[in-house]
């Protein structure tokens, strides 16, 4: 885990937002971190409208359009930039009785990538909603933009799916990979996870998951700061993963993303994808 502690929470006003709130409140609490806000306002669709429009008429015709559409875009700048405001607001006072002292509000122009590389080296734990204001309603879909946002920002990702709920169990989706095992040392050192059950998981094609799971089980149980459960499961991953889940009442699942090259998710699709789309639980992603 990178040395700060800052925990970057994106509010976009969406059905989500207050759980993306509640659930940064609670890492920044639990870490003693700090807490920031961040609202961003993506002008970069309005200027491709713009010269698409302009393009289909003539010098005079394009002109007088230009100036109402600037005339336009200044008016509804204004609004968001009020809209983007009151969320952010709302989003702080709720920090703020969640018990975050001196929550910080951010309020950026340009796209959520931007401002994120920005902000990346301070970043302890970035956590978003799977689903921001345009995808709110479609429950069995993520954002569109959430694929690229975990590819890009190297920083543990916590993608929230419904109302905040205080975690007492969590699972470790372990393969033995090096991101895998990132997550066990991560669990094991972290003040985050101190207290909790962590169910260590590791799903296969065949018998003999046991062996795999052993060492990592005895690492945590050395730090002594959880209690840990394992299991060895065959089948299809994302399937066996979310049926424990739903089983053991898992509150949070921690996984490593995108460990396989770009060619190989295209031809046989990304497992993160799958486990993006198919779990309702909290998914704490580390690249």
């Amino acid at each position: 885990m990178n040395t700060n502690k800052l925990v970057l929470a994106c509010i976009d006003g969406s059905a989500l937002s207050s759980a993306v709130c509640d659930y940064a409140a609670w890492i920044t609490q639990r870490i003693d971190g700090s807490l920031k806000l961040l609202h961003t306002i993506d002008h970069h669709q309005e200027k491709a409208l713009k010269t698409n429009l302009s393009g289909n008429l003539g010098v005079d015709g394009s002109e007088h359009l230009l100036e109402e559409m600037a005339a336009q875009e200044q008016q509804q700048s204004k609004i968001r930039l009020q809209q983007g405001k009151a969320i952010l607001n709302q989003a702080k006072e709720r920090a703020t009785q969640a018990g975050v002292a001196d929550p910080v509000s951010s309020l950026q122009h340009g796209s959520l990538l931007e401002s994120l590389a920005e902000f990346e080296q301070d970043i302890r734990v970035l956590v978003i909603g799977a689903r921001g204001k345009e995808h709110e309603d479609q429950e069995n879909e993520v954002g569109a933009k959430i694929d690229a946002l975990i590819r890009s920002l190297h920083r543990p990702i916590l993608v929230t799916y419904e109302q905040f709920k205080t975690p007492e169990k969590i699972m470790i989706a372990y393969d033995g990979s090096v991101a895998a095992d990132k997550a066990v040392d991560m669990v094991a050192s972290s003040p985050l996870y101190k207290g909790l059950i962590c169910h260590l998981v590791c799903v296969s094609k065949s018998k003999g998951s046991e062996s795999v799971l052993e060492q990592a089980a005895n690492k945590l149980k050395a730090a002594g700061e959880v209690e840990v459960i394992t299991a060895g499961l065959q089948g299809k991953a994302e399937d066996e993963l979310c049926a424990y889940q739903a089983q053991h009442d898992i509150d949070m699942t921690i996984m490593g993303a995108f460990s396989h090259t770009r060619l190989h998710d295209i031809l046989l699709g990304s497992f993160t994808h799958k486990m993006l789309l198919k779990t309702k639980k909290p998914l704490l992603l580390l690249r």
